[in-house]
């Protein structure tokens, strides 16, 4: 017996050694609590002490972070923009406006750095993932020694999770297979409802629930926008989360795929803004800019940027140039004011139950300035665009009332994005400049912050949002996450300026850099070099190393109007190498100008990629880049089926969508090719032979014909014999966003001869469908 108490008193010793009063809390998770009851030999000289669950600090403050997509800072009335958003409005009222809070220029590193509190390089997403390439800064991989903060605050006794866009899994990690560390549910966050690409079609999203991909609700027939139901699912995982648990804090990142293209608005919302733009964008910027100074915006004396030489007067535009592009532009804003709308639903949610006061909103109004991906004559296509098609005016003249519904994917053209982001130079993409990195921020927090309605002008950037959280929250960084040992933040708090309008800002130094557009701000100057326009996808030429470089001293020149370069050429050059010295630390090089090359999904795939892929049965879908690789090379698509003797048909195999995809299925018995591209180059190849019953194969062969636009013959077999043969004009090595399946063609029709036939699930059964790359 005695031995047996000894044994006890040891293990207590050694349990309450390790408990959370020697680790505290920056090892995370924390031990496990030590024993504070009694064991005996038998239970009636025991006493019981059931462990208590992990608890946050008492009156610890709820965390909601909202981000907008693709939002210049002269868009939305607050700041001085057209766009009535009263909600937004309502929250800087009660709250503190930032306006020289800076992000990366583009989205997944934007949202990488702000989830981090790291610069967007560190955490390896120094391009949106779709682009990541072999190099420390670029892997699109997230590393474990950067732990996110929802995983720091899940840590600490917060319930967390996260609707809408995330774009920070590895692009090959987004599939059936995983792995799933690093989707939203594998870094912290315990519920997730969203998309897990760059986009989203709006009507038809590629959602998933946490790892599973799921259909929405309701189609676009029956009312289905997506910003609606991401509001409705975090108002519902909210109420949720303190009706199981008044006392538990909760951290909610809501970030919508609006306002970034393809701009969808319910029918009910368009046509809000008609008539609203007339003036044209040279004037709207000046519209913008005045009301900017009489509102106090900006500082009194700030100049209004100049149009680049490269973007059209919007006097030069022809009437039928001006009529399209006001349609997109009213889209656009019809959009932007949806948004707003349904960002004031969760607002309200918070305020009926009791919440808001106690929860720290930190509002940042777009991860970019606005999108110049439109191209210059804008387009009904941003997909084509972004994959180095500019469909241009042909693509949307004859379209118009289509515009913002479920059978466009519209952007604005150029013109309008660079309105959007007045007074300054210049748009998304573009990080040596303010038009891409200058996004207002709204800070709401009654009970941690005095001040109401006021504006603070401290330069500060989006890895600086992490920081203030766990200062607010009381949370120390931690020093190891899962036993990984942590890279320090990088941000700097902001808290010291919640009830300090006049406090010094405490962010000296930030880099930027974004397809190889650099600056560098230090103590009130800013260097930058700004290479090529955002609106050239396909390739951008030029030595970028001997771009020019530019200087401001932004303390006095609060849009960047006044380059200072000659004057201060010692300045220019001590800033230069503080940028070379910024780039070397946090895995910035090597510089890379390229743009849709970088879409390729090969680019991403450790060691020889693949050149034969085989699936089995009638039910696999993943998203196209982690399927088989197939245009513009040489293919052969082998499926081997089995027909019943009543027939059989639909799609085989198929990947994309609606605007560009290609099909293999079967109709009338027959087999059928479709390849879609943007109505510029679809091709329909109708099979010539019956496939009979039993067991059939049906192939497809591709062989290019050596263009550039990858196009060539395809050819379709019946059990060998030839069936069918058509010509492409061109195709694509990949579609969209839609993805690649065996067995049905799930979400919008690639070919609209089976648009009546829902997914056009096959009817007999496939034993295996192999591709391969014909060397």
């Amino acid at each position: 017996m005695m031995q047996f108490r000894c044994c006890l008193a040891a293990l207590f010793f050694i349990l309450a050694a390790h408990g959370p009063e020697s680790f505290g809390q920056t090892q995370l998770p924390q031990p496990d609590p030590p024993f504070d009851g009694k064991v005996g030999e038998t239970l009636s000289d025991s006493t019981p002490s059931y462990p208590q669950p992990l608890r946050a600090r008492e009156g610890s403050p709820n965390v909601l972070i909202i981000l907008l997509d693709d939002v210049g800072f002269g868009m939305c009335s607050p700041f001085g923009g057209s766009v009535q958003t009263p909600n937004l409005q309502r929250l800087a009222d009660n709250g503190l406006t930032y306006t020289r809070f800076h992000t990366t220029a583009l989205c997944s590193p934007t949202r990488a750095a702000l989830l981090a509190g790291r610069n967007h390089h560190t955490v390896g997403t120094g391009v949106i993932i779709e682009m990541g390439t072999g190099f420390p800064g670029y892997t699109g991989i997230i590393p474990e020694s950067t732990a996110l903060i929802p995983e720091l605050l899940r840590g600490n006794g917060y319930a967390t999770s996260m609707f809408g866009k995330w774009h920070n899994s590895p692009e090959p990690d987004i599939s059936p297979a995983g792995p799933f560390d690093r989707w939203p549910t594998g870094l912290g966050f315990e519920y997730f409802y969203g998309f897990n690409q760059g986009e989203a079609h709006q009507f038809y999203p590629t959602l998933y629930r946490n790892t599973t991909w799921v259909s929405p609700p309701k189609t676009p027939e029956e009312g289905y926008h997506l910003t609606e139901d991401l509001t409705d699912e975090a108002i519902k995982w909210i109420n949720n989360v303190r009706a199981a648990n008044p006392d538990k804090p909760w951290f909610t990142y809501f970030s919508t795929g609006a306002v970034h293209a393809p701009h969808h608005v319910p029918k009910d919302w368009r046509g809000r803004h008609e008539g609203k733009f007339d003036h044209g964008w040279d004037r709207e910027r000046e519209i913008v800019h005045q009301r900017q100074l009489d509102n106090g915006v900006i500082p009194p004396g700030t100049k209004l940027t100049p149009r680049p030489k490269e973007i059209p007067a919007w006097d030069s535009q022809t009437d039928e140039q001006k009529t399209v592009y006001l349609r997109l532009m009213e889209n656009y804003a019809d959009f932007m004011a949806h948004t707003d709308f349904h960002v004031g639903r969760l607002i309200d949610s918070l305020e009926n139950s009791g919440e808001l006061d106690n929860t720290l909103v930190l509002y940042i109004v777009g991860d970019n300035g606005a999108s110049a991906e439109g191209g210059l004559e804008g387009t009904f296509s941003e997909l084509a665009s972004l994959l180095g098609i500019q469909l241009g005016l042909e693509s949307t003249v004859n379209r118009l009332d289509e515009i913002g519904g479920p059978s466009s994917e519209p952007h604005v053209p150029v013109g309008w994005a660079w309105a959007m982001d007045s007074p300054f130079q210049w748009t998304k993409q573009v990080a040596s400049h303010f038009g891409g990195t200058r996004n207002p921020m709204v800070v709401h927090w009654p009970k941690g912050i005095q001040s109401k309605g006021e504006q603070r002008t401290q330069f500060h950037h989006v890895i600086d949002v992490v920081p203030t959280i766990l200062e607010a929250c009381k949370i120390p960084e931690p020093k190891t996450v899962n036993g990984i040992e942590q890279l320090p933040v990088e941000g700097v708090s902001m808290l010291y300026s919640f009830d300090d309008e006049e406090s010094e800002g405490k962010r000296q130094t930030q880099y930027f850099e974004m397809f190889c557009n650099r600056g560098i701000y230090h103590d009130g100057w800013v260097a930058c070099s700004h290479f090529g326009v955002p609106w050239d996808t396909n390739s951008r030429s030029g030595d970028f190393l001997n771009a020019p470089w530019e200087l401001y001293n932004i303390e006095d020149d609060f849009s960047q109007a006044v380059n200072l370069v000659e004057e201060y050429p010692q300045k220019l050059k001590e800033l230069q190498d503080l940028f070379t010295e910024e780039a070397l630390k946090y895995q910035v090089f090597p510089l890379d100008p390229r743009f849709a090359e970088r879409f390729d999904p090969k680019l991403r795939v450790g060691g020889t990629p693949p050149t034969n892929w085989t699936y089995y049965g009638n039910q696999v879908a993943m998203p196209e880049p982690v399927g088989p690789q197939l245009f513009p090379r040489a293919h052969r698509i082998t499926a081997k089926i089995q027909v019943p003797e009543n027939g059989s048909e639909g799609v085989i195999t198929c990947a994309g969508g609606f605007s560009a995809g290609w099909s293999l299925y079967i109709k009338d018995s027959k087999p059928n090719f479709r390849y879609t591209c943007f109505d510029i180059a679809n091709v329909n190849i109708p099979g010539t032979s019956p496939i009979g019953t039993g067991e059939v194969t049906i192939s497809a062969e591709f062989t290019p014909n050596g263009s550039k636009e990858g196009g060539g013959t395809l050819q379709l077999f019946v059990n060998g014999k030839p069936a069918g043969k058509g010509e492409l004009s061109r195709s694509l090595f990949r579609h969209g966003l839609e993805p690649f399946e065996v067995g049905r063609d799930s979400i919008t029709p690639v070919d609209p001869a089976y648009a009546d036939h829902g997914k056009f699930e096959f009817t007999g059964t496939i034993d295996e469908v192999k591709f391969q790359i014909i060397e």
